[in-house]
């Protein structure tokens, strides 16, 4: 017999047992279906995670004031001013692996326009900000080093305040809103930046010149020091932790702290809290291939037991087709074939049914659905060598069975 004629017969086998065999091939396409699943879901998350940390800017770098003391309880960093306006040009001007920096002096207000009001944030920075956090404009321009000198009563706006002030679609360059009662020219309107991993709508902002933040936004002025956070861009990606050490030298330098003092500042690497993120992601990921790859093993057992089971009730076709002929080598490829085709088109009705799923919950959490043809082929292999590994001892047993015997089998 042919290869040819050998594939029919195991066709004719299964289709004879239609439930049975699609029964049998469930395990597998569980096993499959969960593996391109879970890659596509995985993948589409740690691009998402990306996606989010670079809408905060690239090779970012954020310090942040001091920590507050009172009665012994301790207010975190950020709770005690420590970071002065010469610090921050120090930064920007003195440190070859920093590429900008900004501050970010941030309070929340009423905004209004002719007709609507929408409570916001409002940042007071200078232009390096937009470029820090990558931050482009989507219409009109950002105000300007002159603006921030002179104390301009100018803004930029986030997509979300237009949308509440003045509604989709609507060009707010050249318009007047009111902060705090005090009256501001929309300069430009930014591109869409979405939300941050905490859920923080980075497009419900109002920027204004920092000169102008500290006279007529904010509630009280400290002079030389920074009511706020620092945004730092280091010169590139792989500079960013020499930056990050870089920043801390010269800060302690500047503030004058002894060896074994501790930093009255925090400067923190955005790209580790990203790395962190992805890191969990692929944990998660890998955990959940384990439990696919375990499916694909149990799928594979089911497929042997079935076998064994056929391999019994076709003893007496056994014996006739050796009786007529047939060598032990095609009863072995006969059942072989049988296994590994169920394993086969177990494992494409698996990635298809994986790829459906991994659509509707892409859609779902909002993730992009990265599907790699790569981890498809390779489980649908994987799940074809499970078939021949666990339908080897089944066909192997046919192969054997004694021709006398088998013909008297009841």
């Amino acid at each position: 017999m042919n290869i040819l004629e050998t594939v029919i017969l195991a066709l004719r086998a299964l289709l004879r047992s239609k439930t049975r065999s699609v029964l049998t091939a469930l395990g597998i396409i569980i096993g499959v279906g969960a593996v391109i699943a879970m890659v596509a879901i995985g993948d589409g998350a740690k691009a998402s995670v990306q996606k989010v940390f670079d809408s905060m800017g690239t090779n970012l770098l954020i310090i942040l004031p001091g920590s507050s003391k009172s009665g012994g309880a301790r207010g975190g960093f950020g709770s005690q001013p420590t970071i002065t306006w010469d610090d921050l040009e120090a930064v920007r001007t003195q440190v070859p692996t920093v590429r900008g920096a900004a501050p970010e002096m941030r309070s929340n207000a009423q905004v209004f326009s002719e007709d609507q009001n929408w409570n916001t944030s409002i940042i007071g920075t200078t232009v390096d900000y937009f470029t820090v956090r990558s931050w482009t404009m989507a219409l009109g321009a950002h105000f300007t080093d002159a603006d921030n000198e002179a104390g301009a009563k100018v803004a930029v706006l986030g997509q979300t305040v237009v949308d509440n002030l003045y509604g989709k679609g609507f060009n707010p360059v050249g318009q007047v809103i009111r902060i705090n009662k005090t009256p501001f020219t929309v300069m430009g309107v930014t591109a869409p930046k979405g939300q941050s991993p905490v859920g923080q709508d980075f497009d419900n902002t109002v920027f204004v010149p920092a000169t102008t933040f500290k006279r007529q936004v904010q509630a009280q002025s400290l002079g030389a020091y920074i009511t706020g956070a620092v945004f730092v861009q280091a010169v590139s990606a792989d500079l960013t932790a020499r930056a990050q050490a870089d920043v801390s030298n010269l800060l302690r330098e500047r503030h004058r702290l002894g060896e074994n003092d501790p930093d009255d500042f925090d400067v923190r690497n955005l790209a580790e809290v990203a790395s962190g993120q992805q890191q969990s992601t692929e944990t998660l990921s890998l955990l959940l291939a384990a439990i696919a790859a375990v499916s694909l093993v149990v799928g594979g057992i089911g497929i042997m037991n079935i076998m064994l089971v056929s391999v019994t009730e076709r003893t007496r076709e056994i014996g006739v087709r050796v009786a007529v002929g047939a060598r032990p080598r095609d009863i072995l490829a006969q059942f072989l074939i049988e296994a590994l085709t169920l394993a086969v088109l177990g494992g494409i009705i698996g990635a298809a049914v994986g790829l459906g799923v991994a659509k509707l919950l892409a859609a779902q959490f909002g993730w992009p659905m990265l599907v790699r043809p790569d981890v498809a082929l390779l489980a649908i292999v994987f799940s074809g060598l499970v078939g021949v590994v666990f339908g080897l001892y089944p066909a192997r047993k046919a192969s054997l069975l004694d021709p006398i015997d088998a013909l008297r089998y009841e």
